[in-house]
């Protein structure tokens, strides 16, 4: 059981059978009544984020029965996505919906982690960042930089991402999976 006290950022809690996790939270001790925390919670099955007040050093939360594990995706069907769990080589199955827009940066033999919670896959945690390849863009036209200098791309996952002028089809490029925004060129 975690109290009041333990919270903190990124802290994964189970609330109503749920596993949330900690987005913000706010210690409040008011000049009349009691102390309490008024919380930002997110849910790590629906992504929904929902705003709970609790009063401090009375109520507890369960630790939720949590575990992540390693594996590597290895191919997409019309059923989901499926990954090969690096520890006991067993196949684990994702649905579209447990995905998400996380599809835009699997290619396969990417490494990643599945969080599991009471023993069933429930979401994924992407590296930081990917090398994706570029499909698809548009010449970039020299001195055509009103526009800031940048141009869409589209990744060889499907992913669109603005890009600089200079960037040509078929070069691999550094791409952040929390912003979805291009880095910098790949270089071997």
């Amino acid at each position: 059981m975690y109290q009041t006290t333990d919270f903190r950022k990124n802290l994964k809690i189970e609330l109503e059978g749920k596993p949330y996790i900690i987005v913000d939270f706010q210690h409040i001790n008011p000049g009349k009544g009691s102390a309490f925390v008024r919380t930002k919670l997110k849910n790590l099955e629906s992504g929904q984020v929902l705003e709970r007040t609790f009063k401090a050093g009375v109520e507890t939360v369960a630790r939720p029965d949590l575990e992540e594990r390693d594996v590597e995706y290895t191919y997409a069907d019309q059923d989901g996505f499926n990954f090969l769990d690096q520890k006991s080589y067993e196949s684990i199955h994702l649905t579209t919906d447990q995905v998400g827009d996380h599809k835009n940066f699997l290619q396969e033999g990417i490494k990643l982690s599945v969080l599991y919670f009471n023993g069933r896959p429930i979401s994924l945690e992407l590296p930081n960042f990917v090398n994706l390849k570029v499909q698809e863009t548009d010449p970039g036209l020299k001195g055509d930089t009103a526009s800031g200098g940048m141009k869409k791309a589209i990744m060889e996952t499907g992913l669109q991402v603005n890009v600089p002028l200079f960037i040509k089809e078929g070069e691999i490029l550094k791409i952040d999976t929390r912003t979805g925004e291009y880095v910098e060129r790949f270089k071997n």
